[in-house]
């Protein structure tokens, strides 16, 4: 019995070893990273409990003094410095499917999977329950939209639908640019697409290519346009041309549904965690002059 009981623990750790090995290989892997990026070298933030399901993060006038960030389910708006303890958070809406934030003319817009926009002002971000939020309907056709990003600017906002469009015939549809020039509203001011001919085919998985997110590199203006349905990043050029795409290693980017630059061309991802992962925040720092 005693062998037997011996024999038993000394398999159990060496299974214990081999799993451990795996998962430090899995986590060493190298990967291709966007040029000026290194997707390799992440710092993470992780997340408090409260934005396990976090799914956009934000920043005020691309300011990284502060996350903004939107979680799946309750209508709260979180802010906080990365790596904060402790989080606060603005009551907007009641309980929903919430999937994006952005800023705009100082009023802060959160997107619900419906299209549905929210506003309100940011100078009241620190109010436990807001009292002046904005609902815009029917802006956007029915259909599923996760992906949101304010180019204030050129006072625009824009849409991405997860799934529309015809990916096959090389043009991803469901983009949508809404006019901000008026403060007090919004309106749909044109659509675009994404072209994706020229998407590199080494990453596999194209077709299951459903935007989550976007956000343009204020150093480059490119776009960045995660997928979380492949874990995969789309680069494309100002008129959405895609230049190249990056697999997300699922040991590195759980869920990615968040995504920002600051300004400096900062790169900021958010990840959902689940059982076993908090969520999380990773910044790649922008360095121009990295070879790839």
């Amino acid at each position: 019995m005693r062998l037997k009981f011996i024999t038993s623990i000394v398999s159990i750790l060496l299974i214990a070893l081999t799993v451990g090995g795996c998962g430090n290989k899995l986590k060493s892997e190298k990967v291709e990273s966007p040029s000026g990026y290194d997707f390799n070298n992440p710092k993470k933030f992780r997340m408090r409990e409260g934005l396990l399901e976090i799914s956009g993060i934000a920043f005020h006038n691309n300011n990284p003094n502060t996350v903004y960030a939107i979680e799946d389910e309750d209508g709260r708006v979180y802010h906080f410095h990365p790596g904060d303890s402790k989080v606060a958070y603005t009551h907007f809406s009641k309980q929903g499917d919430y999937e994006d934030v952005t800023i705009i003319n100082d009023n802060v817009i959160v997107l619900k999977s419906s299209g549905t926009l929210y506003s309100f002002p940011i100078a009241n971000i620190n109010l436990e329950e807001q009292t002046n939020v904005k609902e815009f309907k029917k802006l956007l056709p029915k259909a599923e939209y996760e992906g949101l990003y304010a180019d204030q600017a050129d006072k625009k906002i824009y849409v991405l639908c997860k799934d529309c469009g015809d990916k096959k015939a090389g043009e991803l549809d469901g983009g949508y640019i809404l006019s901000a020039a008026n403060p007090d509203s919004l309106v749909q001011s044109g659509t675009f697409s994404i072209t994706m001919e020229k998407l590199t085919k080494k990453n596999g998985d194209e077709d299951k290519f459903k935007p989550s997110a976007l956000a343009k590199n204020p150093i480059t203006g490119d776009w960045f346009i995660l997928s979380a349905n492949n874990n995969m990043l789309l680069v494309t050029d100002k008129k959405f041309v895609a230049k190249g795409s990056y697999k997300l290693l699922t040991s590195r980017f759980l869920q990615p549904e968040g995504i920002a630059f600051d300004s400096k061309g900062n790169l900021y991802i958010s990840n959902e965690g689940d059982e076993l992962e908090s969520g999380n925040i990773l910044r790649f720092e922008y360095k121009p002059s990295t070879k790839k």
